[in-house]
């Protein structure tokens, strides 16, 4: 009567993954600093700490939603082996886990 069966979670996210992410957005950091020591003078500081906050604020959520879709992407639900079930599953690709020293 238990037609249920026991799913196991399991997260294949590595560095990797979003390495290219993180250097595209220190990029853009990079280069809204610039514009800002470029704009920088006794007259235009405001403008200055505008840019800086402008670029900040629009690239933040592009930055997120990259993020949260390739985590998505990287979650896995695998069915766990019962002993009701005869043939064992291996869907999981092999990684290695975390380990706390």
């Amino acid at each position: 009567m238990n037609e249920f069966k026991r799913y196991r979670l399991v997260c294949t996210l590595t560095f990797g993954d979003i390495y290219g992410q993180i250097i595209v957005w220190l990029i853009v950091i990079f280069v809204s600093l610039a514009s800002a020591l470029a704009l920088w003078s006794s007259a235009r500081q405001i403008y200055a700490l505008a840019t800086v906050g402008l670029v900040l604020v629009l690239s933040l959520p592009f930055l997120l939603f990259a993020f949260v879709t390739t985590l998505l992407n990287h979650i896995e639900f695998a069915p766990i082996e019962t002993a009701e079930n005869s043939k064992p599953v291996n869907n999981v690709p092999s990684q290695k886990t975390a380990q706390v020293t």
